[in-house]
Order: structure tokens, then C-alpha cells, then sequence
């Protein structure tokens, strides 16, 4: 019971799950309704990490520019994912694992994502473990301009949780900053969406596997 952590928070696309198939498969129905060519699934990986409206305008940008109006290929996008959610998404080895580990030491879980909070439950609720979350705050929680990498979900989570000594795990610069400015520790893991090197994302700490994430906090 001297885990020295009260708290430890997720990032969700490349942290938690693998969901890289399912997005890429909504943005090319956008695309497609727009009449573009779809996208390959690795130029689609670096677009994910700040919300839909800046995955559909990086997916429109790569195939020809956007449209001067594109608010119903923003419809098409969510509403495909919606009823698409976790086809191909998985969570990544050893994350249920590392849950229970942090769940038997009394430490409360939470994630905080970019996407829509709505999508984020849904994807967490057909997982199966969206109801061991303390908390979950998506991209549009808190309104608009803050998003990660503001710290304010980050701060978000902390107090739904209670306060207490936090870290943050993600995969992206974003999620680094977040935490930072949350006063969290932040932990990259170098599986996920990287934008970026994993070295160059400025982390206090990375981790590999899931299986190395416990034993790391408890050494802190």
C-alpha cells in the first residue's frame, strides 16, 4: 500500500488500443464521399493524436486540399466511426494486465483523449473496461481550445479522481505537454502513433511493454 502513485492516466489511439484500422477505415469513407483516393494506413497513423476535425483537414490536405465546404464529410467521418468503432481495435498486449496491477494497488485509472468523449466511451464500453475508469475526458470535455495539449483534461482528470500524486501515459508530444502543465509525471510508450521519435518527446520516462509500467511507477 506504499505505491507512491494515487493516480495513473491513459492516453487512448496509440496508448491504450491499436485503433489505427478503424480510424483509417472512417477517414477513407470521408474521402470517399469527397471523391478522393483512399489513404494507406501508414500515411494515416501520424494524423491521429488531436481530434477528428484535424484528421478529416490532414486527410483532405493529402488528397487534394480541403473543400470550401466540408462539415458534412465531418458527419460522414463520425458517423461511420460510430458504428464502426472497434472492428479492427485492440488493446495494446499487456494494458488489461497493467490495469488489474494498478487496480489491486488501489490506484485509480482514467483516460484522457482527443477524440470525442461520446466515441471514447463507446470504444471503452465494447473493450469492456470503460466502467474501471475513474474518469474519462475527451477532446471536447472541456470545450472548445482545450484539448490536449493543454493541460486543463489532464487537470480535469486529476480532480474527478480526487488529486493525488499522477502520471500520465501517452504516445505523442501532446500527451507529454499535457502532463507536464498538469504537474503530472508523463510515461511515453514507444509502440504507439509516434509523430516523433520517442527519444525527442521530452518524456520523464518510456516504457516498451505494459509489463514495465508498474514496476517503473513503483520505483518513482
Amino acid at each position: 500500500m506504499n505505491f507512491p502513485f494515487a493516480i495513473v492516466g491513459f492516453d487512448l489511439d496509440g496508448t491504450l488500443v491499436d485503433s489505427v484500422g478503424d480510424i483509417a477505415a472512417a477517414l477513407n469513407h470521408a474521402l470517399a464521399v469527397a471523391g478522393r483516393d483512399p489513404l494507406e494506413i501508414a500515411a494515416v497513423r501520424p494524423m491521429i493524436g488531436l481530434g477528428t476535425a484535424h484528421l478529416l483537414e490532414q486527410g483532405l490536405t493529402a488528397t487534394g486540399g480541403i473543400p470550401d465546404e466540408s462539415g458534412h464529410l465531418y458527419d460522414e467521418l463520425v458517423g461511420y466511426y460510430e458504428t464502426h468503432v472497434a472492428e479492427r481495435t485492440r488493446l495494446f498486449p499487456g494494458a488489461v494486465e497493467a490495469l488489474d496491477r494498478l487496480d489491486a494497488l488501489g490506484v485509480k485509472t482514467a483516460v484522457v483523449t482527443n477524440k470525442l468523449e461520446r466515441l471514447a466511451r463507446d470504444l471503452l464500453d465494447t473493450l469492456g473496461i470503460a466502467g474501471r475508469m475513474a474518469a474519462i475526458v475527451g477532446g471536447d470535455t472541456l470545450g472548445p481550445g482545450k484539448a490536449k495539449p493543454s493541460p486543463e483534461p489532464v487537470r480535469a482528470m486529476i480532480a474527478a479522481c480526487g488529486r493525488g500524486r499522477t502520471a500520465f501515459v501517452g504516445d505523442s508530444i501532446h500527451d507529454v505537454m499535457a502532463a507536464r502543465g498538469a504537474g503530472a509525471t508523463s510515461i511515453a510508450v514507444d509502440f504507439g502513433h509516434l509523430h516523433h521519435p520517442v527519444e525527442d518527446l521530452g518524456a520523464d520516462h518510456v516504457i516498451g511493454d505494459y509489463a514495465e509500467l508498474v514496476p517503473l511507477l513503483a520505483g518513482l
